[in-house]
Parts: structure tokens; C-alpha cells; sequence
């Protein structure tokens, strides 16, 4: 097996014996990601209200847009149901000016 390279009897150069200061240092690294963290969370909060306002609000506009697609076809229909009745009538007074009886043009109709 080969021998490893460097030698393992070098001094550390990271030796601080100081721990009460890394522990301190560490302690408000915590606190200020709590905080942080803490504030993220009502942020997240706030925007789950107005997410879900939203989403009503999008509800209740899809469902009028519906019901106004569903009136103004009603409303189309109608008109052409009375467009149909008006052109019909036309052509039963022109044929009836034209000196046919109500039989023949029944059976025109038809």
C-alpha cells in the first residue's frame, strides 16, 4: 500500500479554544434565521388570504361570464326564431298576393 504524501505531524493552524464566542456567534446566527424565518411565515400567510380571496373572486366572475354566455345565446336563438317567423310571414303574404290559395302554399311550405 502506498504511503501518503504530507506529512501528518504538521501543527493545526485553526486551534481557538475561545468557544463562548463561536457559541455566542452561532446563538445570533440562530435568532436572526428565526426571525427571519418567523417573518417569511406571516408573509406566506398574508398571501394564502389574498390567494384565496382571489380565487373566490375569480369563481364568482367565471361563474357571471357564464351566465351571460348562456343569456345572450338564449337571447340570439330568440332572435333568430322571430327572424324565421317574420321571413316566413313575408313570404306567405307575398304568395298570397300572388294570387295563391292557403293550400297551395301550405303545400310549398312543406
Amino acid at each position: 500500500m502506498p504511503r501518503t504524501k504530507g506529512s501528518k505531524n504538521r501543527p493545526k493552524t485553526n486551534i481557538t479554544k475561545d468557544y463562548a464566542t463561536q457559541i455566542e456567534e452561532k446563538q445570533e446566527t440562530i435568532a436572526s434565521l428565526n426571525a427571519e424565518i418567523a417573518s417569511i411565515t406571516a408573509n406566506i400567510d398574508t398571501l394564502k388570504a389574498d390567494l384565496k380571496e382571489k380565487k373566490t373572486a375569480l369563481k364568482k366572475a367565471e361563474k357571471e361570464v357564464t351566465s351571460l354566455e348562456a343569456k345572450k345565446a338564449k337571447e340570439g336563438a330568440k332572435a333568430a326564431e322571430e327572424a324565421k317567423k317574420a321571413e316566413a310571414e313575408s313570404v306567405v303574404k307575398r304568395l298570397l298576393a300572388s294570387g295563391m290559395s292557403a293550400d297551395e302554399i301550405l303545400e310549398r311550405l312543406k
